[in-house]
């Protein structure tokens, strides 16, 4: 049970950390413009899903709290 706390403690660090980094997860997509007949117009458009900075400060604080708990036991 120890190697599990540490092993979750440790991925809410990295969670945390890479949160904290990027501040936001960007994707494209591909949306039809155009379609006339034969002939079909694409256009590409970023889309970005913000992350709050309190979310990865979150993740950080709580992957060490448990790292701290599992260390104590």
């Amino acid at each position: 049970m120890k190697s599990g706390l540490l092993v979750i403690a440790v991925v809410l660090i990295a969670i945390g950390v890479v949160s904290l980094a990027y501040q936001g997860i960007t994707y494209t997509t591909r949306e039809k413009v155009l379609e006339v007949g034969p002939i079909k117009a694409t256009a590409e458009k970023e889309k970005t899903i913000p992350l709050p900075p309190i979310l990865g400060g979150l993740a950080l604080a709580g992957g060490v709290v448990l790292l701290v708990a599992g260390a104590r036991r």
